[in-house]
Parts: C-alpha cells; sequence; structure tokens
C-alpha cells in the first residue's frame, strides 16, 4: 500500500470512529460564527484568545449532557421535554427557535454567496445563494442519514484550513501563548459585546437539540444491537468533547490570523466574513485569502445542514410527525417541508435587504434570551434518575453546566443592555 493510500486510510477510520460530537463541534464554526470571531481579532488583536480556554469546557459539558439524553432515552430533546415537562415550553422553544435558526441559515448562505462571489467574480452572489441553497436541499431530501453524515464528517476537514493559515504568516508565539492563558480584558462596551458575541455563537442551544437528536438516530440506525452502558458512555464522552475541542482550536485560530495580520494593518472593523476575506488577500497573500474563502464555503455546507435539520426535529417532535434524515420524503413530509421552508425563507432574506450582521445580531439575541432557559432544563434533566435512571450528573459535570448557566444569563442580561439600552 503506497504513502498516500495509507494515510487516506487511516483519515477514513478515524472519521469512522467519530460520531454525532465532530459533526457538531465543525458546525458551530459556520459563516456566521467565523465573521464573529473575525471581528474579535481585527476589533482586538489577540486579546480575547483566551477565551477559547473558556468556551471549551462550557460547551463541551453542555453537549455531553445533551448527548447522554439522546442516547438514554432514545429521544431528542423536544421528545423529552414533550413526555416530561409542560407544554408551554416546548412552544416557547420552538417560538424562539424557529426565527432565530432561520436568521443564522440566512447569515450563512449570504455569507457563502458573498464569498464565493470573490472567488468567481462572474456569477452574481445571488446565483451563489440559489445554487448552494439548492445543493444543500438536494443532497439532504436525496441521501439517507448515514450518507449525508459521512459527507458532514469529510467536510470538517475544510475547518482544518484555518489551522493551516496562522502558520503562513509571521507569528510571535510568545505573545500568542501570554495571551491564550492570560486574560485580557478591555473595560468598555465594545469588548464585552465581543465576549457575549464569541458565547453566544459557541454556546447555541440549536446544537443541544442535534446534538441529542443525532445520538438517539445513531442508535436507532446502528445495525449492531447498542448496549448503554458505561463503555458506550465513556467512549461518546471522547466523541463529543473531541467535537467541542476541534471547535475551539478552529475558533482559535480564526482569531488569531485576523489578529495578528487585519488588526496589525489598522483594520479594526469586520461586518462580513468576505470582508474578512477580502482584507486577507492584500495583507496575507492570495494563499491565505482562498484558504479563508474556501473554509467559509464548505462551513456553511457543514452548518446549514444541521441548522435546518435541528429546526425539522423540533417541530416534528413537537407535533407528532414522522421524522429522520434516514426517511425518504414521502415518508415524512412535514419533516422535510419545514426544512425547506427554514432554508427558502433564509434564502430570502437577502432579497429583503436584510444584511448579514444584522440577522447575526437579531440571532444573537434570541439565542442569548433562549440559552439559559435551555441550559437549565438539560440540567434539570440530567439530574432526574426518572427520566436519566443511573446517568445522572456528577458532581463535576453539574458544576460546569452551573457555571455555563450564569455564564450565558449575565450574557443575555449584557447583551439586551448593550443592544436596547444605548
Amino acid at each position: 500500500m503506497k504513502p498516500k493510500t495509507k494515510f487516506s486510510a487511516k483519515i477514513k477510520k478515524a472519521l469512522k470512529i467519530m460520531g454525532p460530537g465532530l459533526i457538531t463541534g465543525a458546525s458551530d464554526d459556520d459563516p456566521s460564527g467565523i465573521a464573529t470571531y473575525s471581528q474579535a481579532g481585527a476589533q482586538f488583536g489577540m486579546a480575547t484568545l483566551w477565551t477559547a480556554l473558556i468556551t471549551f469546557p462550557l460547551m463541551a459539558s453542555i453537549q455531553e449532557m445533551c448527548a447522554r439524553i439522546g442516547a438514554v432515552t432514545s429521544k431528542g430533546l423536544t421528545g423529552v421535554l414533550k413526555s416530561h415537562y409542560p407544554k408551554g415550553i416546548i412552544y416557547l422553544m420552538m417560538a424562539f427557535s424557529f426565527p432565530a435558526i432561520v436568521l443564522n441559515i440566512g447569515a450563512d448562505i449570504e455569507g457563502m454567496g458573498a464569498v464565493a462571489h470573490l472567488l468567481l467574480p462572474g456569477m452574481p452572489v445571488f446565483a451563489f445563494e440559489i445554487l448552494f441553497t439548492g445543493m444543500i436541499l438536494f443532497g439532504v431530501i436525496l441521501y439517507p442519514y448515514q450518507k449525508i453524515a459521512g459527507i458532514l464528517k469529510w467536510l470538517c476537514m475544510v475547518l482544518l484550513l484555518y489551522i493551516i493559515i496562522p502558520f503562513l504568516v509571521k507569528n510571535d508565539w510568545a505573545q500568542v501563548l501570554k495571551h491564550t492563558v492570560i486574560p485580557t480584558i478591555h473595560m468598555n462596551k465594545e469588548f464585552f459585546s465581543i465576549l457575549v458575541a464569541i458565547l453566544g455563537t459557541t454556546i447555541s442551544p440549536y446544537l443541544f437539540f442535534w446534538q441529542a437528536t443525532m445520538e438517539a438516530e445513531d442508535i436507532h440506525l446502528s445495525r449492531k444491537r447498542v448496549i448503554v452502558d458505561k463503555r458506550f458512555m465513556e467512549k461518546m464522552k471522547l466523541d463529543v468533547y473531541l467535537g467541542m475541542l476541534f471547535s475551539n482550536v478552529v475558533m482559535f485560530f480564526i482569531i488569531l490570523t485576523t489578529g495578528v495580520v487585519l488588526y496589525t494593518a489598522g483594520i479594526r472593523q469586520i461586518d462580513t466574513v468576505e470582508q474578512a476575506a477580502k482584507a486577507l488577500e492584500p495583507l496575507a497573500g492570495k494563499v491565505t485569502y482562498a484558504f479563508f474563502a474556501i473554509g467559509v464555503i464548505g462551513t456553511g455546507f457543514l452548518a446549514i445542514p444541521v441548522l435546518g435539520g435541528s429546526l425539522s426535529y423540533i417541530v416534528a417532535e413537537t407535533f407528532n410527525w414522522r421524522q429522520g434524515l434516514d426517511k425518504k420524503f414521502n415518508q415524512a413530509p412535514g419533516f422535510y417541508v419545514t426544512l425547506i421552508v427554514s432554508l427558502m425563507a433564509g434564502l430570502c432574506l437577502d432579497f429583503l435587504n436584510i444584511s448579514p450582521i444584522q440577522a447575526l445580531i437579531y440571532t444573537a439575541v434570541l439565542y442569548g434570551l433562549t440559552s439559559p432557559v435551555m441550559i437549565a432544563v438539560v440540567l434539570h434533566i440530567c439530574n432526574n434518575p426518572k427520566i436519566m435512571g443511573t446517568s445522572v450528573n456528577r458532581k463535576g459535570t453539574n458544576i460546569l453546566g452551573v457555571t455555563a448557566l450564569i455564564l450565558m444569563t449575565a450574557a443575555a442580561v449584557a447583551l439586551l443592555w448593550f443592544q436596547f439600552a444605548h
């Protein structure tokens, strides 16, 4: 076997072992997230690098709890809420989730289209947006879950481009280490707004629903009888933690790249991903620019099916519709119609003159309001032996979960204050 073939075989084996945790973590670094991290780097240089160390254990603990809920109950988070909690909570979550996810999808589609136009200026932005939306819908509806999961795992590899980029430009690695381990805080509205944005981007409610549902789906579709024992739980936890680590490493390197290149050049305002990509070209070279742009398109293809799929599962479980990415369209029409409506509504944002940055602000507000409630609900479920049996939370997990709850509540209050009090 040739060395190249051996390497490809190892990658395939690694991707096969990795489960929903990799896809969930990687999809968190979507084009809208990249815009947030780029703005953090451009506006404050390396000052926010330390946030990657803070967000990793918090988001990993929440996502592990959601994965455990899906594995133990064989239901998505909506299904568990429906069985054990008042209906008002479900309808409230759906009411907030639908507009937030649609706005997020819209911002991602717009970002993909704009960046693709930079690479191929002969084709208008809206044409790319329609093309990408059609490709995603065609793939999700046509292919079964196993195929989609395989494609999404390969798309995760696109994020490796962001880890390569900082090594293509000059870096003071001693300063990088300093800003990573020693928090830098500026006592002003702009800095705290970025902190809130980073926290809201990394700990997003739609990922809670996706993680629980995908774990349940994986068990349902497994060809072997799955025994949810201690060994299974440890393997699942490793998968989730590796996925979240991957997400945070990519976030770290995006902040580092834009912090070193854009901040040093005096570029302080980045509202969209195409602005970040365009600004990088004359400063860091065409290779860096191309890597950054291609990464945006790849992450869009990865994140949008997760966003749309999350919403479809929420709506389908709420109304007892047949659901699942393994089903054909005629077997789960309501599920797929919800997916189509969410993507088409997101696509229409461009024609309604809603800018990506406006969409992200509205999304952040909605996520900021729902995240603390959802974290509290997840904590309550995971400490309820009637639901979780012997798989209830341990003390360490509860400490991290409560910390995330406190920080997200503070973020929600700060978000409302910055948006409406000034």
